[in-house]
């Protein structure tokens, strides 16, 4: 079961990268109840075991491009975010102290905190792209103009995934020319 977990976070977050055309070093951006997975109520069930499977499917993609891993966490921390200190830095975040673990902060946190290189936690993010693994809402933390993305694939386990990705705004008018480069 927890292969299948890993495998279907790690496709989806493939189809979600070729779709966002990520640069290394830009945010990408998870919101995750694990509960859902399993098909039970936001928070009622958190679990370790599926944080991991579904972390060892995203977080190696990211990595070999040289993209930022960022967490959102749940609600009882105020949906804080945890990123790579070297992360918080470049974008020079203000560091929060606190510590996720499965009942503040969630599972899928919990597991970020205790795998990413020196992590640190955020208040405020605006990220590049993300994906929403059981309608936690991460739209708060993606920069302001986000694009849904049809994904292949909407689904693990039990629980709908959705993603986006950001682009610049469009400004001018009608008589503005834009770049498709950055549509």
């Amino acid at each position: 079961m927890y292969e299948e977990i890993t495998e279907k976070a790690r496709s989806i977050v493939a189809d979600v990268l070729e779709q966002s055309r990520l640069k290394s070093e830009d945010i990408f951006l998870v919101g995750c109840s694990t509960s859902t997975v399993f098909g039970e109520a936001y928070g009622s069930s958190s679990n370790m075991d599926i944080a991991r499977a579904l972390f060892e499917g995203i977080y190696p993609e990211l990595k070999k491009r040289g993209i930022y891993l960022a967490v959102q966490c749940c609600e009882h921390l105020n949906r804080a975010i945890i990123i790579p200190e070297k992360a918080a830095e470049k974008l020079r975040l203000d560091i929060v102290n606190v510590v996720p673990w499965p009942k503040a902060g969630g599972s899928f946190a919990t597991v970020a905190y205790e795998n990413l290189e020196r992590p640190v936690a955020v208040e405020h993010i605006r990220a590049d792209a993300g994906m929403d693994i059981g309608g936690v809402l991460i739209g708060m933390h993606l920069r302001e103009v986000a694009v849904p993305l049809n994904l292949k694939d909407n689904m693990i386990g039990k629980s709908h995934i959705t993603a986006a990705r950001t682009r610049p705004k469009f400004i001018g008018g009608e008589r503005a020319h834009y770049s498709d480069d950055l549509k």
